[in-house]
């Protein structure tokens, strides 16, 4: 055959996943010492700064809207939905990509998702949890949150089922049970490992704790495996269902731009697409501060641009078709609202703007040169984050602030206490990441040792077949 006698690279001219050089123990050290080294380097101190400051934005936003109510948002009559909703559906998109990458890229035995699945995984979490806050602090009351449970109680009362808001409770708080367990679940055998080289005795008791006595038994891994794959196969359908329940919040309801049946895939595409540009937005400084460019290798930030630019078509064709159906339905509501409205109207900057930062800016992924540079992925992401922020705000509020009634209509803008609680749910997100870098391992080791052995396998026996011949 055409193959014998020529080397892995030679078959494969692909970037690897993994550079030449590492074995088992090199691959231990490099990742447990970035938890066991005492002097994190100077860009984590920089970033936790950044991180904490935006955590003081938060509490100080989140304490004076307690104290004056809702009314110091921009929120009005026509929109009655602001910031609020537009970064509640921002936060779970980003924490879409790290259970793609987790659980669908595990049942599809993708080996290249290793480097980056355990770091993907808590940027689920974080962003999670920032998201499930904002539907709580735009109650207005959110000391009676509880209310929206399904808890038996003296006063009768009951959320409504047939609200797809009800429904949000029960998709978020489930995607968000199995992302933590799933996540748990993986950092076992790492944290068994941790606890067998902690130096100190805190470190010895904490991480003992933690790995649930794991003795490395061939028990052990069968239960791990199994318990693995399980997690990896219920949260493979959360992906689809959790933000297909969200797009519900619009498409059931009869407003001109929200009632349409493309918004299911239209947003589990979107979210997959944010996702990704943040962990590529993580991603890239990491390798760099951390020095494990041979780790998190060019390859991954390749296959997630390729991510990227997948469902980034799939999002500029759903933007295709809302016009398409807009014009088709003959509809004068839903016409003038893409029209006269998006295309034309008082916010037709942030339309045109998501175009450009959503539909075109990314074909440039196309360019094998564009996804090789790392500068011009982070750049690239950056812009499809600010281009999928602002999908919500054009769907959000042009589509409220002009209802069906002229005398109905109005305007709306973030006000000062907006901006303040989303950049304070940035710094807090940003906070969370650090610390989870600083304490846990950010990259799967086991994992990273059987990619490795894999590697080696691979090269043996191309050079066992070269010899032979």
């Amino acid at each position: 055959m055409a193959v014998v006698g020529k080397s892995l690279k030679e078959i494969d001219p692909q970037p690897p996943l993994l550079e030449p050089g590492h074995d088992y123990n090199s691959l231990t050290d490099k990742i447990s010492d970035i938890v066991d080294r005492q002097e994190p380097p100077r860009a984590w101190f920089v970033a936790m700064g950044i991180a904490c400051l935006g955590v003081l934005i938060l509490l100080n936003s989140l304490v004076y809207l307690f104290y004056k109510g809702v009314g110091i948002w921009g929120v009005n009559v026509p929109v009655a939905w602001g910031f609020a909703i537009i970064n509640f559906v921002w936060w779970i998109g980003i924490g879409h990509a790290g259970t793609l990458i987790s659980a669908i890229l595990l049942l599809l035995r993708q080996d290249w998702r290793t480097s980056i699945n355990r770091f993907a995984e808590a940027m689920t979490l974080c962003a999670v949890a920032m998201a499930g806050m904002f539907p709580i602090i735009h109650m207005g009351r959110p000391w009676v949150a509880y209310f929206i449970l399904p808890y038996p109680n003296t006063m009768a009362l009951w959320p409504n089922f047939r609200s797809p808001l009800c429904w949000d409770v029960f998709a978020i708080s489930t995607y968000m049970t199995v992302s933590l367990l799933f996540w748990y679940t993986g950092l076992v055998p790492d944290f068994g490992g941790m606890r067998d080289r902690a130096k100190g005795k805190l470190g010895k008791i904490g991480f003992g704790i933690v790995s649930l006595g794991w003795r490395n038994s061939a028990r052990h891994w069968f239960r791990y495996e199994t318990a693995y794959v399980l997690f990896a196969g219920l949260s493979t359908p959360l992906v689809v269902s959790v933000h297909s329940i969200i797009s519900f919040d619009f498409s059931v309801g009869v407003i001109p731009g929200w009632h349409t049946t493309i918004f299911p895939p239209y947003f589990v595409a979107g979210a997959v697409y944010a996702g990704f540009a943040m962990v590529l937005l993580l991603a890239i400084p990491i390798r760099v501060i951390y020095k494990i460019e041979d780790i998190i290798t060019m390859k991954h930030l390749d296959n997630c641009a390729k991510v990227m630019l997948a469902t980034g078509l799939v999002v500029f064709y759903g933007y295709f078709t809302e016009v398409f159906f807009a014009w088709y339905s003959g509809n004068i509501y839903e016409q003038y609202m893409m029209f006269g409205n998006r295309w034309f109207g008082p916010y037709n900057y942030s339309y045109w703007a998501l175009i450009l930062c959503n539909g075109f800016v990314p074909q440039f992924l196309w360019l094998k040169s564009v996804r090789q540079s790392p500068m011009a992925l982070f750049i690239i992401s950056i812009i499809v984050s600010i281009g999928m922020w602002l999908e919500r705000y054009v769907i959000v509020v042009t589509s409220l602030h002009r209802d069906f009634l002229p005398s109905s209509w109005g305007t709306y803008h973030g006000t000062f206490w907006d901006w303040a609680t989303y950049i304070g749910t940035l710094g807090t997100f940003l906070f969370l990441f650090m610390l989870f870098v600083r304490f846990i391992p950010m990259i799967s080791v086991f994992e990273l040792k059987h990619l490795l052995h894999t590697q080696q396998h691979l090269e043996a026996h191309a050079k066992g077949d070269g010899d032979a011949h």
